[in-house]
């Protein structure tokens, strides 16, 4: 009797469990779509720009990575990084060589990566006005073509080893402009650098009578940021960007970026400056462009999603 009990209440088990399996692998199923969802939420969306300078009479395209709502968000402003490439090097290595692209989903701000060629980001004695391109043709192009927040405090200006220098300079001269200026691996001082100094890397020395002309010249003058801080009074520093400064201990430019983190702390100029074990490399820009993007988005209060 028993047995006759058992079997016929079976089916009835079977029917129960069977909806209850359904539900839970509905349930499985929901929570899996919430968070794919969640994490293509976090993506940055990235586009090219192909740009056409007058005053360098060549095509200089740009990258550009837009934040992961931009789209969504039709009336938003963004603040906007502009993030510079080193010396033989072109815009596209920022998004090859590095993973900015997944580290700037968690921002709301624009990151443009501009062509700087190997002009070391100056107006230079052979007629190539890189320094005028940037602020004069690019940034305008920027801000027509993207929403972005057109003002000093909607502004940042990063780069490697060339670019470095470049975006320290361009905080410098332009503080206007930016209110944050960055460098990873700065090659800081090729206004002064001779032969000897760059006895062992003859392609950097090769790269600066083209542009900064002979030793002593105006272009010289005018971009040696040594220089251009030394003269900095003291009325004047409160105007200045953010900067920051890193360089590996290895690095064959640690002993400029030393100097010039010591001429900052001279001159009281507020700044950041980190010596961390590493060289020359993308390994080293790869993990450092990570604290460069939250370090700006601070400065632009590019808000973390």
């Amino acid at each position: 009797m028993a047995e006759r009990t058992l079997a016929r209440l079976r089916p009835a088990r079977e029917i129960v469990e069977k909806p209850m399996h359904r539900l839970a692998r509905l349930f499985l199923l929901f929570a899996f779509l919430i968070l794919v969802h969640s994490a293509g939420a976090q993506v940055a969306s990235v586009e090219t720009v192909q740009f056409r300078s007058n005053l360098i009479n060549a095509a200089l395209p740009y990258n550009v990575i837009l934040p992961p709502d931009y789209r969504r968000s039709k009336a938003t402003r963004y603040p906007v990084l502009y993030l510079l490439h080193g010396l033989g090097g072109h815009y596209g290595d920022w998004l090859t060589r590095t993973n900015v692209a997944d580290y700037a989903g968690q921002y709301r701000m624009i990151i443009v990566m501009p062509e700087g060629n190997d002009s070391w980001y100056v107006d230079g004695v052979s007629g190539m006005k890189y320094e005028s391109y940037l602020l004069k043709e690019l940034l305008p192009d920027v801000d027509k073509r993207y929403r972005t927040i057109q003002s000093r405090y909607g502004r940042a200006i990063a780069g490697l080893s060339m670019g470095g220098y470049g975006a320290i300079k361009f905080g410098l001269k332009n503080p206007s402009t930016f209110t944050f200026a960055g460098s990873m691996s700065g090659a800081l001082a090729p206004a002064t650098w001779t032969a000897d100094d760059l006895k062992n890397l003859k392609a950097i020395y090769d790269s600066l009578p083209p542009v900064f002309g002979a030793a002593g010249s105006d272009v010289r003058k005018a971009n040696d940021i040594f220089q251009i801080v030394q003269g900095i009074s003291p009325a004047r520093v409160a105007a200045l960007p953010y900067f920051y400064l890193d360089s590996g201990t290895e690095d064959f430019f640690f002993e400029a970026n030393h100097r010039f983190a010591e001429l900052l702390r001279e001159k009281k100029i507020p700044h950041e400056y980190r010596e961390l074990p590493g060289d020359h490399s993308w390994q080293f820009w790869d993990r450092q462009v990570k604290e460069v993007l939250k370090i700006a988005a601070e400065k632009l209060r590019a808000t973390k999603r």
